[in-house]
């Protein structure tokens, strides 16, 4: 009989798969109610769109993961800045409006 050499449920062995969804979980779907799976979906969609391209890591120098580094800008008039949520609502940010 042949064993299976990597035992189930073992976080140790699949540390970034625990840590994502960890994250899903505490920053996003403990905050809804869930209704069934297409709900679930959506969620876990827009929040890894917005994990992806907009929330800031430290670990990039609090930018988000899939952009570059910015160039040095001017400061910039209040009228220039606009209000976006995110995560239906759940995250704000002030942002640069494009034109």
């Amino acid at each position: 009989m042949k064993t299976n050499p990597l035992k189930k449920a073992s976080p140790n062995l699949n540390g970034r798969s625990e840590w994502i969804i960890e994250t899903i979980k505490l920053e996003c779907l403990n905050k809804f109610i869930v209704f069934g799976k297409k709900h679930l979906d959506y969620l876990t969609d827009e929040f890894t769109s917005y994990y992806n391209t907009k929330r800031s890591h430290r670990e990039r120098d609090i930018l988000p993961p899939l952009r570059e580094l910015p160039e040095k800008v001017a400061t910039i008039s209040i009228d220039q800045i606009e209000f976006k949520k995110y995560v239906g609502g759940l995250s704000k940010s002030f942002e640069r409006k494009v034109d």
